[in-house]
């Protein structure tokens, strides 16, 4: 499986953005989808992640600096998992990556090793 995240920019706080993660390869009928970031001289650390089947959402999960300002969705139809980020913060800079967990019966974790398949990473920045 090969991911692509795309929709990263530069906004002003305050402003949105919505990532796109699209999946290609062979058909996958139940996994997890997150989204990681890492800003720079920081580690890597878990945003929010989506369990699906072939038809719908199962469950999200998001990390607590979220504070309900961001909604990860995903279009069966496109096999596109999406983060939509509202109110961001400069604090919120960093590179973005989707990655997927394809075993079937995992739940969500927020723990980058068991992610099997990672996107290239998109840049997001939140000026002040």
């Amino acid at each position: 499986v090969q991911l692509q995240a795309s929709g990263g920019g530069l906004v002003q706080a305050g402003g949105s953005l919505r990532l796109s993660c699209a999946a290609s390869g062979p058909t996958i009928i139940r996994a997890v989808t997150a989204w990681f970031r890492q800003a720079p001289g920081r580690e890597r650390e878990f945003v929010s992640a989506i369990k699906w089947n072939w038809k719908a959402a199962i469950s999200t999960n998001y990390a607590d600096f979220v504070e309900g300002r961001f909604t990860i969705s995903r279009d069966p139809a496109k096999n596109t998992v999406y983060l939509q980020m509202n109110n961001l913060k400069p604090e919120d800079t960093a590179v973005y990556y989707c990655a997927l967990d394809r075993n079937p019966t995992s739940p969500i974790r927020s723990t980058e090793g068991v992610y099997d398949s990672w996107g290239q990473g998109t840049q997001v920045t939140v000026s002040s």
